[in-house]
């Protein structure tokens, strides 16, 4: 069966870091790779990082120069650092992978077929 586990995340003061990591297991990495959403109280999901196959990544405007995705080819375990972090970043976290399809700057076009079970981040100014 195909998992994806989450941890990390927590509550951190505006300007803090946390680090979150996903252990994908039973799913073969496509060429679209993994990636990591988030959604607040109110709005849409929204993509904030993905990295492909090739290594390629992608980061959603927002968080671009204050978080950095990563990923173990080896372990099939995903990462997210996150710095600076700011109270816009509270939010619960996402770990997909597998979407139906991606562009070469490596964003999702279509939504992802896998998802964890998400993790809270808060930020709190």
């Amino acid at each position: 069966a195909v998992q994806l586990r989450e941890s990390g995340g927590g509550s951190v003061q505006a300007g803090g870091s946390l680090s979150l990591s996903c252990i994908i297991s039973g799913l073969w990495m496509s060429d679209c790779g993994r990636g990591w959403y988030r959604q607040s109280p109110g709005k849409e999901r929204e993509l904030v990082s993905t990295i492909a196959k090739r290594g390629t990544t992608y980061y959603a405007d927002s968080v671009k120069g204050r978080f950095t995705i990563s990923h173990d080819d080896p372990s099939d375990t995903l990462y997210l650092q996150m710095n600076s972090l700011q109270a816009d970043d509270t939010a619960v976290y996402y770990c997909a992978a597998d979407p139906h399809g991606c562009s070469n700057d490596g964003r999702w076009t279509d939504p992802p077929l896998y998802w964890g079970q998400g993790t809270q981040v808060t930020v709190s100014s």
